[in-house]
């Protein structure tokens, strides 16, 4: 049985930056305050949501350097990690290790992608190199790269491969990923809203984008359902349900710095290739704050 690096919420923490596209290390620390405040139970940073294909490698390692230090062991600290190459995501793997992180999220290989036998021999590579977790992400929206259930069957055997972020959208599959796995394979969902019913099936939490905005109340959510308190967790799960469909309206993470801006968190724009809201947009995801009445 493997131990999950955490369960609950997990923020898929953004990068802020300044209004000319340096790192703004100030509202990053206060950030983490903000979650720290709020029970987020774990921080996920530099991977998807906090724009890591932009980061250079010295902004990398201060922005782990900051986190780790700043959340001093509260909750743990997950480093994306990923790369399209084996050997580049070996590289940034032993740097957030040697930065005291608890554990690691790593991308499939996209672009030049590969076949399931590919995935498992990258991931073997990868486990038998580290010595703290590995979380596999599956996102083939973005990646174009998809993750058999037989796949995660063959890497649960490895000690380092911890768990998978689930972000396919197939609730059918995570059944039969849990199935085959058990408790050798933790399983997060990598969609916000999809947390619910992953964690009906068995899924020990979520890697969310929404607890950017509210992480009090993606924490309440997963505790319910941990909890088996499955009234409470629809409840919370239909209430905020607008605004979770919002943050997906334009490419993550356009919509939730966006919305962090509209709530007085001034995270900056994201950078090139990916550029602001659209003003249809921006009222469509205002209008979702506005009925919670964060702005």
């Amino acid at each position: 049985m493997k131990q999950p690096l955490f369960t609950g919420s997990a923020v898929a923490l953004v990068t802020p930056f300044h209004e000319d596209g340096s790192v703004n290390y100030g509202q990053l620390e206060q950030l983490l305050d903000f979650h720290l405040r709020n029970h987020t139970d774990a921080i996920v940073t530099c991977a998807t949501s906090g724009e890591s294909p932009t980061l250079t490698s010295e902004e990398y390692s201060k922005i782990i350097d900051l986190t780790v230090h700043k959340i001093g062991g509260e909750i743990p600290v997950i480093a994306g990690a990923g790369s399209n190459s084996t050997e580049k995501t070996l590289e940034l793997c032993k740097t957030a290790e040697a930065l005291g992180v608890d554990g690691l999220l790593l991308v499939t290989p996209f672009y030049n992608k590969t076949s399931q036998k590919g995935l498992i021999a990258h991931y073997t590579f990868l486990a038998q190199r580290v010595q703290i977790p590995i979380i596999i992400y599956n996102v083939p929206s973005r990646t174009g790269l998809n993750v058999l259930p037989s796949t995660y069957k063959a890497l649960s055997y490895l000690p380092m491969i911890n768990g998978v972020k689930e972000a396919n959208g197939n609730i059918s599959a995570v059944s039969e990923t849990i199935a085959l796995c058990q408790d050798e394979l933790n399983v997060y969902s990598g969609n916000d809203d999809q947390a619910l019913p992953m964690m009906a099936l068995g899924a020990k939490g979520v890697i969310s984008v929404f607890a950017n905005c509210m992480p009090q109340e993606m924490h309440d959510l997963c505790a319910a359902m941990l909890l088996g308190d499955l009234k409470k967790a629809n409840e919370l799960q239909v209430k905020y349900l607008e605004l979770m469909n919002a943050l997906f309206t334009d490419v993550n993470p356009i919509p939730v710095k966006e919305a962090l801006k509209m709530m007085g968190m001034n995270c900056g724009p994201c950078r090139l290739p990916l550029t602001e809201m659209d003003e249809s947009k921006k009222e469509l995801l205002k209008n979702a704050l506005k009925s919670l009445s964060l702005l």
